[in-house]
């Protein structure tokens, strides 16, 4: 039997469950028992993330803290990771942990993206074979990829929906592991990583992306405890997480949205709980301000992000925060797209840096200044006027002698 997702393929997202409908829940919850035997599906916390972090550290490097002066933000650059996504944290995560259970079974995936080039590239590290089903519509650099890595690439059907269910047919068939992109404790362990690596610097408040919401539950899980508030993004149209967490469960086919990696009908069984209970806000963001923030995200910063990379930046202006951070969750973007966009859209002019200072420390009291001494008229000491003798009068010759004369 597969180790996670739906027990039913029919709801057409990846590894999500159509909570609307009687009886998946229950499903979902069994088949999310069977990664753990014996253990509830939910008791996934912070030791887990801890222990993800120890198996981690030997494959993949920490990712870089960015300060961006013209946004007010911190950037955790998770696209310089590994495969250029956050992804790769959870699939090894759940590879690693299957090992020391003794879980040797090959491993299958259904994946357009990211999470199926993380699956190909731990599946290479770890040597376990892995299968990935794509669509025929996946962009042929990302099926290169996942092939690069030594990935078997099976394509089928013409959406993610016929992709997702023929892979579940393989895992029931031949009892392959199905890996689900965020609905498994073992994955969700291994995307709060980040949040450990993030508490150094010390921020007030963390902005996140959801999709299926993996990545917001295990960075809340690991940052809640040190009392940061951790907020979620998503995006108009596409806020599925956002709804269940306040009770509509309708399966709404999402909008067309230039964040691809967001796009999902029904967020996950356990990372809808986990959220609802951690999260402390989400925020929706607008089609166009996700676009221009992409844009001078590439050239104020000088760094490429796809949709969902610059997600949780755009939400920044709409958080209040002294020390703000936000997940750069990937920069896995078409060569194409990237040019269309730097093209088509003008961001506006940055608004002028306003100067702070750490503390404002009260000055001291003035210290009363000397008063001047008032300018004396300078008064000259005029003296008596010399005397000057007067010439005297001549007076009559005298007789000279003649010894005198001769001298």
């Amino acid at each position: 039997m597969p180790d996670t997702g739906r027990a039913s393929a029919s709801s057409g997202e990846p590894d999500v469950g159509d909570v609307g409908r009687s009886g998946v829940a229950a499903a979902g919850n069994a088949a999310a028992q069977a990664i753990r035997p014996g253990a509830d599906p939910a008791e996934v916390g912070v030791a887990d993330v801890l222990a993800a972090q120890s198996r981690l550290r030997r494959y993949l490097p920490v990712t870089p803290m960015h300060h961006a002066e013209r946004f007010g933000v911190m950037l955790k650059l998770e696209n310089l990771q590994r495969t250029g996504s956050y992804k790769v944290r959870g699939a090894l995560n759940a590879m690693l942990a299957a090992r020391e259970r003794g879980d040797q079974r090959p491993v299958i995936c259904a994946s357009a993206g990211n999470h199926a080039q993380g699956v190909a590239w731990a599946a290479y590290r770890l040597g376990v074979q892995a299968i990935t089903v794509m669509p025929h519509g996946a962009p042929a650099t990302k099926i290169a990829g996942v092939a690069h890595w030594g990935a078997t690439v099976r394509q089928h059907g013409d959406s993610y929906d016929e992709a997702y269910a023929f892979a579940r047919q393989l895992a029931e068939q031949n009892d392959y592991r199905f890996l689900s992109a965020f609905d498994d404790p073992d994955v969700i362990a291994g995307q709060g990583t980040i949040g450990i690596e993030i508490a150094p610097h010390t921020p007030d408040v963390v902005i996140v992306p959801i999709g299926g919401g993996g990545l917001a539950s295990g960075v809340a899980l690991a940052l809640k405890s040190q009392g940061v508030r951790v907020v979620g993004a998503q995006v108009e149209g596409v806020d599925s997480m956002a709804r269940a967490i306040k009770g509509d469960t309708a399966a709404i086919d999402p909008a067309r949205t230039l964040a691809d990696g967001v796009r999902v009908k029904v967020p996950g069984l356990l990372t809808r709980r986990l959220c609802a209970r951690l999260l402390d806000d989400v925020v929706i963001v607008r089609e166009a301000e996700l676009r221009e923030t992409l844009v001078r995200l590439a050239l104020e910063e000088n760094l490429i992000a796809e949709g969902a990379g610059a997600l949780a930046l755009a939400a920044g202006r709409r958080v209040a925060g002294k020390r703000k951070c936000a997940v750069v969750s990937g920069g896995n973007i078409d060569a194409a797209m990237l040019a269309t966009l730097l093209s088509e859209v003008r961001p506006r002019a940055p608004r002028k840096p306003r100067r702070r200072t750490a503390e404002l420390v009260p000055p001291d009291p003035p210290k009363p200044r000397p008063r001047p001494l008032e300018k004396r008229r300078a008064t000259a000491t005029l003296s008596a006027p010399p005397v000057i003798p007067a010439p005297m009068a001549p007076s009559a010759p005298q007789p000279v002698s003649e010894e005198e004369f001769t001298w």
